[in-house]
Order: C-alpha cells, then sequence, then structure tokens
C-alpha cells in the first residue's frame, strides 16, 4: 500500500441538476481544494470518477501526494468508484477521507473523525461497504435539519437557503483548510482547530 498518497472524497450526486443541492457539498468542498491545487477535473483510468492528482501546501512545502476523488455514480452507490481509484493508487482506507454533508451537526459547523457508523448516510454505507472497513476519515460538513414538517430527503436533495449561500463559501473555505490540517499535522490537531 502506497502511504504517501491520500485519496480526499468528496461525496455527491453527478449532474449540474443536483450541483447546488445540501447533499452535494462534498463535490463543493474538494472543488475548493481542486482549485488550491491549480488543476481540473479529468475522467480516471477507471472510467469510474472524476480526479485531481496533485500535492496540497506551499511550494516550498508541497506536501504528500493527494487524489481528489468525485465519483461518477450516485450518492447509493459511489463506494464502487472509491473502492476502484483507492486499488489503482494501491491507497489503504486510513488514507481515505470522505467529505460529506451531517445532518446532525448545524449549518456553517463542522467535524472531523475516524471511523464511525454511516448514521444513515447512503454516500458512506457504500464507501464501508465496498471499502471492506469503516475505518477512513470524514469530514462531516453540517447542514443541519429541516425546519417544521420537511421531509428529510427532500431537505438534503434541495439548494441552500439564501442566507445559507451567502455564509455557505466561508464553510467550503474552512472544510478544505481542515482537510488540509489533517493530511498534514493528523488528526486531533485537526479536530483542535476545527471541530467546532
Amino acid at each position: 500500500m502506497s502511504a504517501d498518497v491520500w485519496l480526499v472524497v468528496g461525496l455527491g450526486n453527478p449532474g449540474p441538476e443536483y450541483a447546488g443541492h445540501r447533499h452535494n457539498v462534498g463535490h463543493m468542498v474538494i472543488d475548493v481544494l481542486a482549485e488550491r491545487m491549480g488543476s481540473r477535473f479529468k475522467s480516471h483510468k477507471t472510467g469510474r470518477a472524476d480526479v485531481v492528482e496533485g500535492r496540497l501546501g506551499s511550494p516550498g512545502d508541497p506536501g504528500p501526494r493527494v487524489v481528489l476523488v468525485r465519483p461518477k455514480s450516485y450518492m447509493n452507490t459511489s463506494g464502487g468508484p472509491v473502492s476502484a481509484v483507492a486499488n489503482f493508487y494501491g491507497v489503504d482506507a486510513d488514507h481515505v477521507i470522505a467529505v460529506h454533508d451531517e445532518l446532525d451537526i448545524d449549518f456553517s459547523t463542522l467535524r472531523l473523525k475516524k471511523g464511525g457508523g454511516d448514521n444513515g448516510h447512503n454516500g458512506l454505507r457504500s464507501m464501508r461497504s465496498s471499502l471492506g472497513t469503516g475505518d477512513f476519515y470524514r469530514v462531516r460538513v453540517g447542514i443541519g435539519r429541516p425546519s417544521g414538517r420537511q421531509d428529510v430527503a427532500d431537505f438534503v436533495l434541495s439548494n441552500y437557503s439564501t442566507n445559507e449561500r451567502k455564509e455557505l463559501p466561508i464553510q467550503l473555505v474552512d472544510a478544505a483548510d481542515a482537510i488540509e490540517v489533517l493530511i498534514t499535522d493528523g488528526l486531533e490537531k485537526a479536530q483542535q482547530k476545527f471541530n467546532s
């Protein structure tokens, strides 16, 4: 296994009709990282994901190799593409970071952890099944729960509110920063800095 390569997986659904949905915040975060790396997503050789390869960090200290992964499948089957890319690069689960929306965390809040259950999240469930373990890192980007009687599925598959869209860029940058700290300085430092 290659201990110097990190896979950062942005969970979401493919296609422009889903792009602004809360469920696609994982895609949004790794778009920020791709911009920092100065690269665009390209179709991976497996044909099952779009990827960006590069390094995060300053020119004088470029840091470890990072592969940003955006599965081409829908959320509930994203584990297959993630597993295929992980196998291609020889990356074990302990160097995989899943970036995803989290209902049980307030909007504009982040939590980082390693391992744990899927808490009803179909993308995490699919990754756990395909990787054969849940022992990967998670960057949980808070979206909060719907107010009133709105169905949870309708809520996650809807766009952010007008007020949320004003704050969303800050949350995306914070999540991208958290991933960089996690990769370069470890989970404990990243949690101390970003777990709010």
